[in-house]
């Protein structure tokens, strides 16, 4: 009987482990309005979130084994549909917020950042 607690206790603890690396569908940590593309898993610790009389500001990394085009492509169509104007390649505008995309790494080791601040 302890054999088997010990068993499944460590199989849970594996599975909560895998699913922390697990990328999570829906939006950005701190949005409900940015989404987060398939493929993409936010970076543990990596979010700064402050809302302001002026305005929510929100800072977050997400990182995967995506291209730059390919995630370019993705936040260009899908804010589009949110109500977000894009105003260069790596900017958008909505409603008095303004989103900026930042990349680092290579093609297939991509980091994402995501800055949201009022205009």
């Amino acid at each position: 009987m302890t054999r088997a607690l010990i068993l499944a206790a460590a199989l849970l603890g594996l599975s909560t482990a895998v699913l922390a690396e697990t990328p999570a569908p829906g939006f950005v940590p701190g949005t409900e309005d940015v989404p987060l593309m398939p493929g993409l898993a936010t970076d543990a610790g990596s979010d700064l979130v402050f809302d302001k009389p002026q305005g929510r500001i929100v800072e977050i990394r997400a990182h995967g084994a995506l291209t730059r085009k390919a995630v370019l492509a993705f936040y260009k169509e899908s804010l589009k549909q949110l109500g977000w104007h894009e105003t260069d390649e790596r900017h958008f505008q909505r409603e008095g917020e303004r989103l900026s995309l930042d990349f680092n790494g290579s093609d297939g080791n991509l980091q994402v950042g995501f800055t949201l601040a009022p205009q």
